[in-house]
């Protein structure tokens, strides 16, 4: 069954949720609105926790990448295993791990022992994200119900990543940056004792046996790309970690779909990956997030080091962001009801790429900075349209058997497209003659880029719908034959 992309009903048909889905709602959209704010609120941290712990340059990137990489590379592996031994039990696993993990890098004593607590909080994220959006979509059938709590997902999950930077800043200055940490591990003792008793279990009836080498080829794959990219922001591409890890991620990822096609059970399923819906849908998602996450990494260097902005303030321009998103997140059910997913998502990108294009204006004079906060704050409204969409696209009409995996699938493009846009893109602002100029390259490349997906999708999925139609027409022809 592929998702159905035309117009629905009314915008203003959106369902009434009962109490007991609100609070369904509430602990899955807080366990994600949590794993965002992991990604950002410990980035302005950096500069205090590292000559408090004696960490290195080089050990700091590892504070970001000790937790992507389990984050990252685990995913598509436990969003099976939820599939097959329960998604509940799973979830409540990975918030359990993720608050202990919290409370290790809180109170770390030492480099190793912080990077330790980043790990486990990437395992728990990897547990939690995948089983927690296939709850969500297990729990809300699919319609205006299941779109609307993807509405409040997504816009939670592009809020968490816009508050962590404004709330990192300002806990590091008042409480420390060990207080970015604890606050984590707080969210978990919240949500933690409300989710047994709200969340339904869910899995496969079947229950066949673990793609063990799947499992294995396509952990090892993602672990060694992800690795890879985020090794080479700090190293660059030709440095031999990064050439030797490139080339045995991309040999385990070919090992992987050999061994998919031939394994009974797969791990994937790769008719699915085949299908229009997904391949398109995870597309966009990957664009989206790529070149919005390098667009906040350029900016920020831009606001503090050109236009000589205070951390605070940087963090007050993505917060205007965070709330217009926020607000948008509110309508994006509606404007997915009216329009359909596709549009929305060709729509969205085509609206990203063209105010990225905007911030070609941009020059030293601090008035700049208006212009920089019209631009990036209307553009994550359109990037929120996006992700919503995206995840619509490829998770509707998948069954519920499966949706394990078509979520894994989606959140596995967020990790890998939040990790490989910094060091592709990233490095062509900060290797630049001056920073101005590499952020004019950046916005060039990404308004190339965002544009071309949009079209690109829009291509892919209109063919789908083609194809669906010349089926029905070459069906109705048949009848008609049958019928003389």
């Amino acid at each position: 069954m592929e998702i159905d992309t035309t117009p629905g009903p009314s915008p203003f048909d959106t369902p009434r949720l009962s109490t007991r889905d609100r609070l369904v709602l509430f602990v899955l959209c807080a366990a994600q609105f949590m794993v965002a704010l992991d990604f950002s609120v410990l980035n302005v941290a950096l500069p205090v926790l590292g000559p408090d712990l004696g960490m290195s340059q080089w050990a700091l990137q590892w504070a970001v990448t000790a937790f992507a990489l389990p984050s990252g590379g685990f995913l598509l592996l436990f969003g099976r295993i939820g599939d097959l031994y329960g998604r509940r039990r799973l979830f409540l696993t990975g918030l359990a791990l993720f608050g202990a993990a919290s409370v290790l890098a809180a109170f770390a004593w030492d480099p190793a022992s912080f990077l330790a607590g980043r790990a486990l909080q990437g395992i728990g994220s990897a547990a939690i994200v995948p089983t927690g959006m296939s709850l969500l979509t297990t729990t809300f059938a699919e319609g205006p119900a299941r779109d609307r709590a993807l509405g409040i997902s997504g816009t939670l999950l592009s809020l968490g990543f816009t508050v962590g930077m404004v709330a990192g800043g300002v806990m590091t200055d008042v409480l420390g940056w060990r207080s970015t940490m604890g606050m984590l591990a707080l969210f978990s003792l919240i949500v933690l004792p409300l989710a047994p008793g709200l969340l339904p279990e869910s899995r496969t009836p079947e229950r066949p046996r673990l793609d063990v080498p799947g499992a294995v080829t396509v952990t090892g794959g993602l672990l060694s790309v992800i690795y890879a990219l985020s090794t080479a922001a700090d190293r660059g591409f030709g440095h031999v970690d990064v050439i030797a890890t490139s080339a045995a991620g991309l040999a385990l990822l070919t090992a992987f779909v050999l061994v998919e096609s031939r394994t009974e059970a797969p791990l994937v399923s790769l008719p699915m990956l085949r299908r229009r819906t997904v391949a398109w849908g995870n597309l966009g998602g990957l664009v989206t997030f790529s070149m919005m996450s390098t667009l906040v990494f350029v900016l920020t260097l831009y606001f503090e080091q050109t236009l000589n902005l205070s951390a605070f303030r940087t963090g007050l321009v993505f917060g205007v962001a965070g709330v217009l998103s926020a607000i948008a997140g509110a309508y994006a059910p509606k404007v997915i009801g009216r329009f359909g997913a596709r549009r929305t998502l060709v729509g969205s990108l085509a609206g990203q790429g063209v105010l990225t294009g905007a911030l070609l204006g941009l020059n030293t004079d601090v008035w700049s900075v208006w212009l920089a906060t019209a631009a990036i704050s209307l553009a994550c409204v359109c990037h929120l349209g996006a992700i919503i969409s995206y995840g619509l696209t490829v998770t509707s009409g998948v069954p519920d058997t499966e949706q394990g995996l078509a979520t894994g699938l989606v959140t596995s493009t967020q990790q890998v497209g939040i990790t490989v846009g910094i060091p592709l893109l990233g490095v062509l602002a900060t290797t630049s003659s001056d920073l101005l100029t590499g952020l004019h390259t950046v916005v060039a490349v990404e308004t190339t880029i965002v544009l071309t997906a949009a079209v690109l999708v829009a291509l892919g999925l209109r063919k789908r719908r083609a194809d669906a139609d010349a089926a029905v027409s070459a069906t109705a022809r048949v009848e008609a034959l049958d019928a003389r």
